[in-house]
């Protein structure tokens, strides 16, 4: 995998990243949550791509993520001539395209439970969004705890459980590591960040998600990130 930090000149850095194989354009990795959904998919998954990371925050960061993508958002993923610009209609993407990784659980009902739960974290916890952003250098335990957050935090508590006991034989959320793992990856983050106290198997669960290759390196390419998001790194509520 390549890594490229878009300079002031993007025509030929669009070219590159228009050539055969798949580009995963990216955010700062300290911050951008859903950047490091597919990424880790990807990442566990052992499907090749090029990196491009556009930094958050910066007075040209909308005009470079538009050369990629009108939505204006990270991640977007070039597939070629196909632009796919959302986290989880990328994992879709990759899951129909590579069918021997198995990047959903193989068995119906886990693969439906796990959609589900994807989905909800998809569409849900704004709490938690809102209050607890991912930045995974800092270290503010107990911050952020607004009522909304702490909801949030028992409802991410209750999938974790459900899934662990009924399909994850207390690995990974559906036994092997999948795309539901990387979903939640930002989440174990945001966790590790504000301290939040959890039972001991969900504890456990999040040092193995920390654990996995691939989260473990998105974390240590995180902290190695000397870049800074001013309003990622803004006040948080206490």
């Amino acid at each position: 995998m390549q890594t490229t930090i878009l300079d002031p000149s993007l025509t030929q850095t669009l070219a590159a990243a228009r050539e055969p194989g798949l580009t995963l354009i990216i955010g700062n990795k300290n911050y951008s949550s859903w950047s490091m959904r597919p990424w880790v998919a990807m990442t566990a998954f052992g499907i090749p791509f090029q990196e491009v990371r556009v930094l958050l925050d910066q007075s040209d960061t909308a005009t470079k993520i538009a050369e990629y993508s009108a939505c204006g958002r990270v991640p977007v993923l070039l597939a070629g001539e196909i632009t796919i610009w959302d986290s989880l209609a990328i994992c879709e993407y990759l899951a129909e395209q590579f069918p021997d990784k198995h990047m959903w659980p193989q068995d119906v009902a886990a693969r439906a439970m796990a959609r589900c739960v994807c989905a909800e974290m998809h569409s849900g916890f704004t709490g938690l969004r809102t209050d607890m952003s991912m930045n995974i250098k800092a270290k503010l335990p107990g911050r952020g705890r607004t009522a909304a957050a702490q909801a949030d935090i028992g409802r991410i508590s209750e999938i974790w459980e459900e899934c662990l006991s009924r399909f994850g034989h207390h690995q990974f959320l559906f036994g092997d590591f999948s795309i539901a793992d990387a979903y939640f990856a930002p989440v174990v983050m945001r966790f590790r960040t504000y301290g939040v106290s959890l039972a001991p198997a969900l504890n456990a669960y999040c040092e193995r998600v920390q654990a996995h290759p691939a989260v473990a390196r998105w974390i240590m390419e995180a902290l190695a990130e000397t870049e800074v998001a001013a309003k990622h790194d803004a006040e948080l509520p206490d």
